[in-house]
């Protein structure tokens, strides 16, 4: 009987730990390269990653056309871009029963292919957002950090 109380009550605590550490984080940042003035930004270019079968690219295209720029996208060009600004991006996903975006970070250049501004998203499993949200979370962030 002993026994089965220490073990029962270790087998809580086990388990009220795994339930409150490192499975529910958040994180969205962004920040402006000194000088940049993205209000000038009127047409942009997404490049597209090879290997995102996704549709990331698409999301991103699809959120910044909402916000009234003119989105053109595709392969990796040699710069100078035609765009007023390029945009890159880097998606992470992870596996908790399905398949979701763990961590989105979008860069938008200048022409020459120099960053301007940096957004970032990261939710974890618990705190998991949609794509289509992480998008929107990074480009508002990064909207906002020109104010």
């Amino acid at each position: 009987m002993l026994i089965s109380k220490r073990l029962l009550s270790l087998a809580f605590a086990c388990a009220t730990l795994a339930a409150t550490t490192g499975c529910a984080v958040n994180q969205a940042t962004a920040s402006l390269t000194p000088g940049a003035d993205l209000s000038k930004v009127k047409s942009v270019y997404v490049v597209k990653l090879p290997q995102d079968s996704r549709g990331v690219d698409e999301l991103i295209k699809k959120d910044l056309a909402k916000r009234g720029y003119q989105v053109d996208g595709g392969a990796e060009q040699t710069p100078p871009y035609k765009s007023d600004a390029v945009v890159t991006y880097i998606d992470k996903w992870m596996w908790d029963i399905t398949m979701y975006m763990l961590e989105l970070t979008i860069t938008v250049r200048d022409p020459a292919n120099f960053p301007m501004a940096t957004g970032n998203s990261l939710h974890t499993s618990l705190t998991r957002k949609s794509p289509e949200e992480m998008v929107d979370e990074v480009l508002t962030n990064i909207h906002n950090a020109k104010k």
